[in-house]
């Protein structure tokens, strides 16, 4: 398998199916839980990625926020120019949630990342805000949001990380393994899915692996940048 290794897959179909059903059940305490385990710095990184990509939200620039969960980047995005974003999943309950989030906005569709229903080289800006590391291919995924990006358009892709400080990561480990999925089992009722999500992280790519794969799918102006000590890295290329 070249993505993630939920326990007891063995294909990635199975893994799909996995994330799919974990997302489902923890859909109406998601919100809540993402502020509270980070100590609502997700608002921090968030903002920091729109800041980041804003000079692509130009009017009637096309936008897709992979993976988009709840939906709180897409809005973000959304708000944060004049671009026309959309939020991509293929969780329903996570999309249902979404849009409750955005009346009158229905801009939200429900579909498979790694096969997205979208023209190749129509997309100005390609967004994934944690859920880039639940796919069952990480080499298939950046290769069809390079698919659908457009010359001059952009990825950007943030995510859960390994710290690099040896403190740091210490610290963080046994926060990731102890504390967040007592608190996560507890107020969401599911215990595998916060003890999933902690050990996801530990197994996704590091910062540099990860662009070099961005690189190797095509990538151009590859380049990350890590907050809070390392914790999240947003990696952006180019097209």
């Amino acid at each position: 398998m070249k993505g993630t290794t939920p326990p007891g897959v063995q294909t990635e179909h199975q893994a799909a199916e996995y994330v799919r059903d974990m997302f489902a059940r923890v859909a109406p305490r998601y919100d809540l839980l993402n502020h509270l385990l980070s100590f609502n710095v997700d608002r921090y990184w968030r903002a920091q990625t729109v800041r980041r990509v804003r000079h692509m939200l130009t009017p009637n620039a096309r936008v897709i926020d992979l993976c988009c969960g709840t939906g709180d980047l897409t809005i973000a995005l959304q708000q944060a120019g004049r671009a026309v974003v959309f939020g991509s999943d293929f969780c329903h309950p996570m999309l249902v949630a979404a849009r409750r989030k955005s009346p009158g906005v229905d801009r939200y569709f429900e579909a498979d990342t790694l096969r997205l229903p979208i023209v190749d080289g129509s997309v100005d800006l390609v967004s994934a805000a944690f859920g880039f590391r639940n796919l069952a291919n990480y080499d298939d995924g950046l290769k069809e949001m390079r698919r659908v990006l457009r010359t001059g358009g952009m990825a950007a892709i943030l995510e859960f990380s390994q710290p690099p400080n040896p403190a740091v990561a210490s610290i963080y480990g046994l926060y990731s393994r102890r504390i967040l999925p007592a608190i996560g089992g507890a107020i969401s009722g599911s215990k595998d899915a916060y003890r999933y999500l902690p050990e996801s992280v530990r197994k996704f790519p590091d910062a540099e692996e990860l662009a070099e794969r961005m690189r190797a799918a095509g990538f151009r102006e590859v380049r990350f940048e890590r907050m809070t000590f390392g914790v999240v890295v947003l990696h952006l290329g180019m097209v």
